[in-house]
This record gives C-alpha cells, sequence and structure tokens, in this order.
C-alpha cells in the first residue's frame, strides 16, 4: 500500500476527522479538519472523541499506552513511566496535589502509577505538563515483550553529536530528553534545584504547558506578557525580590514576538539568575541564543524530525554562560535517559537533512508571510521578522530565517475564520514543524476553558496559525488563498 503524500494530498476534508497526521501508528497530530470538530474536541463530543484515532501523545493517551496502563494496573487508574525515579516523582505530585495516595508498580518493563479516582486529574497533569511519558514505541515494545528500544549508546550519541555541531556546545552539553515538555521540566527542576523556594518569571505569552508546568510544578511563577514592557517589568520583579530562573521563547508560540534579550540578560546576569529559553519555533538554523542563554530548551518532534511520527527532546547547557559550572552538575544529577531507542532511531535519521529542511521552511514561511500581510482580508498577521523583530534580528544568525511558523486573524474574525479553517486544503491538526503544512485554530485548541485570560493578553481567540511545510509555494498559496475567498 502506497503512503499518502501529505504535500499533495492533504487530509483536510470533513469526512477525514479523527486520522492520524501522519498516515501511522506514532502519529503526533489528528485531523480536526472543521472548526467545529475542534470545539467537539475541546468540549469533548462524543461525536468527534470517538472517530480520533490518536492524537497529540501528552494530551491523548494513545491505545498502546492504554494497554500497557490496564496491565499494570488492573483497572484503576494508571499510566506507565520511564523509569521507577520519575514513577515516584508522579506519585508524589498526586499525593500533594490531591491528598489521594498513589502507589509505584513495576511490572512490563516499565512503571506504573496507580492511583484512586481523585487522584486521576493529577496522575493525567503529570504526564501532559512534565512531557515525562512512555512513548508509543516503548510502549509497542513492551507489550510485545521486548526491554529494549535498540542499540541505545550509538543513537544516542550520534543524535547527541549532531545536536552539539547544531548549538556549537560539547557533546555532553547536551541531554536528551522523552519529549521536549521533558526538556522544559529539566530545565526548570535545575534552576529549583540550585535556588529552592525562590519562584519564577515568563517572559511574552508561552506556549500553554510552558506556564502550566512552571504554576503546577515551581514555586509559583509571574507572567510579564507585554514585550513592550517586558524588561522594565523584569526590573521591577527584581527589585521586591530573587527568582530561580527566567524562562522565554524565541519568539513565542503564538504570537511570535521575541523578548529583547539585550536588555534582560544584563538584569537576570547582574543578579546571578538563570535564563531558560525555548527554540522550538525558530530552531539553532536560524538563531544563536549562545550569548544569552544559560539553559536552551527544545523539542525534537517538530523541525528536526519533520515527520511528525516521533517525540523527542533535549536540554543543551550553554558552555558561554557564566551559571554553567553550577547549572551543569544539577543538570547531570537529576537526569536519565528516558529517550527509547526505536525513537532515538527515528529522530537520527532525520536529524541529518535537518538543516536544508530549515532553510526550506523559512523560505515557504516567507513568501506565505508576505502574502498573507498584503491580502485584503487578513487583519493581522504574526510573524518573527516583524513581531518585536527587532529582538529577533538580535540573535538571528547572518544566513538565518524567520521559520515557517505563520499567524494570522482575518477581517470580521468572528463569522469568517470558521469558514476560512474549514476551506483551508491543509493538513488540520495540533503540532507544528512537520514537512507538510499543518494548520490549527490554536487558541481555542490550548485555551479554551480560558479564551478570556488569553484575549486579555493580547491573544485572540479567532487566529489560525499555519506551520508552513515544504510544498511548492506557489500551489500552497493557492490553496489558502481560495480558502480566504470562500
Amino acid at each position: 500500500m502506497s503512503v499518502r503524500n501529505l504535500l499533495l494530498d492533504p487530509i483536510w476534508r470533513a469526512e477525514e476527522l479523527g486520522r492520524s497526521i501522519p498516515d501511522s501508528l506514532h502519529a503526533v497530530s489528528v485531523a480536526l479538519p472543521r472548526w467545529q470538530d475542534v470545539v467537539g474536541y475541546e468540549e469533548k463530543w462524543p461525536e468527534v472523541v470517538s472517530r480520533l484515532q490518536n492524537g497529540y501523545p501528552r494530551f491523548v493517551i494513545h491505545q498502546l499506552v492504554q494497554e500497557l496502563a490496564v496491565r499494570l494496573g488492573g483497572g484503576r487508574p494508571c499510566l506507565p513511566f520511564p523509569s521507577s525515579r520519575v514513577a515516584r516523582l508522579c506519585a508524589d505530585f498526586i499525593q500533594s496535589q490531591s491528598g489521594e495516595v498513589a502507589d509505584v508498580v513495576a511490572g512490563e518493563g516499565a512503571f506504573g502509577v496507580v492511583t484512586g479516582a481523585a487522584g486521576g486529574d493529577a496522575l493525567k497533569a503529570f504526564w501532559q505538563h512534565t512531557g515525562l511519558i512512555v512513548s508509543t514505541r516503548q510502549a509497542a515494545a513492551l507489550l510485545a515483550g521486548k526491554a529494549s528500544g535498540g542499540d541505545l549508546h550509538e543513537l544516542r550519541n550520534s543524535l547527541r553529536r549532531q545536536l552539539a555541531e547544531l548549538y556549537g556546545c560539547a557533546e555532553d552539553d547536551v541531554f536528551l530528553q522523552p519529549t521536549g515538555m521533558a526538556a522544559q521540566f529539566a530545565g526548570l527542576r535545575a534552576v529549583l534545584a540550585r535556588s529552592p523556594g525562590l519562584p519564577t518569571v515568563q517572559i511574552g505569552f508561552p506556549y500553554v504547558d510552558t506556564l502550566k508546568l512552571q504554576e503546577k510544578f515551581g514555586v509559583g511563577v509571574t507572567l510579564l506578557h507585554d514585550l513592550e514592557r517586558a524588561a522594565a517589568d523584569l526590573a521591577a520583579l527584581l527589585a521586591k525580590g530573587g527568582l530561580a530562573g527566567c524562562f522565554c521563547e524565541i519568539p513565542g508560540n503564538p504570537l511570535l514576538g521575541s523578548a529583547e534579550l539585550r536588555q534582560i540578560t544584563p538584569l537576570l546576569r547582574a543578579q546571578g539568575i538563570p535564563l531558560v529559553v525555548d527554540d522550538v519555533v525558530a530552531t539553532p538554523v536560524n538563531i544563536d541564543l549562545s550569548g544569552h542563554a544559560d539553559l536552551i530548551v527544545t523539542s525534537l518532534t517538530k523541525y528536526f524530525a519533520g515527520s511528525g511520527d516521533a517525540m523527542g527532546g533535549a536540554l543543551i547547557c550553554n558552555p558561554r554562560s557564566p551559571l554553567y559550572d553550577e547549572l551543569k552538575p544539577l543538570v547531570i544529577s537529576q537526569h536519565e535517559e528516558l529517550l527509547w531507542g526505536a525513537d532515538a532511531e527515528v529522530l537520527e535519521s532525520h536529524i541529518g537533512s535537518f538543516a536544508n529542511r530549515m532553510r526550506r521552511h523559512n523560505d515557504n514561511g516567507l513568501v506565505i508571510a508576505e502574502r498573507l500581510r498584503r491580502h485584503p482580508k487578513i487583519a493581522q498577521v504574526w510573524y518573527p521578522k516583524w513581531s518585536f523583530g527587532g529582538a529577533y534580528e538580535s540573535v538571528r544568525r547572518p544566513d538565518g530565517g524567520w521559520g515557517s511558523l505563520v499567524t494570522f486573524l482575518p477581517k470580521d474574525a468572528e463569522s469568517s475564520a470558521p469558514r476560512i479553517y474549514d476551506h483551508l486544503a491543509v493538513c488540520k491538526g495540533p503540532s507544528l514543524g512537520t514537512d507538510f503544512t499543518l494548520a490549527c485554530p490554536f487558541t481555542l485548541l490550548a485555551h479554551y476553558t480560558e479564551l478570556e485570560w488569553a484575549e486579555a493578553c493580547g491573544v485572540p481567540r479567532y487566529l489560525i496559525r499555519i506551520s508552513v511545510g515544504l510544498e511548492d509555494p506557489e500551489e500552497l498559496w493557492q490553496r489558502i488563498d481560495s480558502a480566504l475567498q470562500a
């Protein structure tokens, strides 16, 4: 059977609701082709949920993982985790959040956390926010009685080596993680271990779980969402007391603005406060954070893989950081090699083409962003070149681009955005960074239960985010323009 070419034949029609994107047992996205499908997904309408073949693995528990959980938990609320240490962290979190006792059970090569009904929400929250999950490939292997994920040592070393070249660091400065959120969690744990009891700060409106992670697993977090005032607001916050760390995204998701690190870094370094930067949207092909970030966190699931069917992440200790000698030993003391071998194999096989693919993403993203910006039916476009572009330029490499994530708001958005989305002939579902174009109404997907709060932070509920793929840009534009005319 031939594999569907999603660049030429995307999954976008109403009747394709719930299909895996791509057509793989390990796909990380799922087709939500109409605006009402996204609403139904968030509100858990049976006619939508029953059609889902999968979902983003941190949010939708895959059938293989559910089967493993049933074997471990015997029918009680249970999820499998990749190590006893992670399972213990989860059990402690459940106890602290719900008061419910949680037990760790070993079996099938995994470690299950079993709890009562009252602990179920905390169990799922730990899985979702920390990203310390059992991958679909790992679950499949364990269910089949295979305890190993392949030649772990050489695969991981090769992946680390290639990442080190991209980030300009030593191989042992790269710490592989099972997901991008696990890399975020590792960064948070490191700065909290260095400064116990102190809160953190998030600069710029972030991806949803980046903030949730600090809220649920930190000591308290302040969100400084206004990038115009970020440096001044940070200075005022620092005057009130210490911080364990500062987090930001370059650029942010979904508004694609960048914090002005030329102003922020001196404020933090004067007080010895670590800066943790997420570069998922830009990638190291486009930006160089070595003059600012103390820790860099990234998702290998997105552009590094490109295929949309493998999970992974990495935390990078920046050797140019003045806090390198303090932070790296903390990261080492907390680190476990939890990236499953079969996932590492997929990621390693794709990373060699990553830089060239990313340059094509840059070219295509700029074409689509510029045309959207000129289109008479568009009210606003967010793209790193224009959204606080000076701040992005300060870290952009001489040959770097602006990435391929574009967010736009149509005119008369309340009535037009759903129509445009429904007629958009590209793959539609969660995630980004795939070789094929992938679109979603991001605010609905990420902030459905807090839409008013998101709008108060400047994030409209009717915006549409497009991760521009490697299609012919002229042909792709014709599809987008046709939807805008709908």
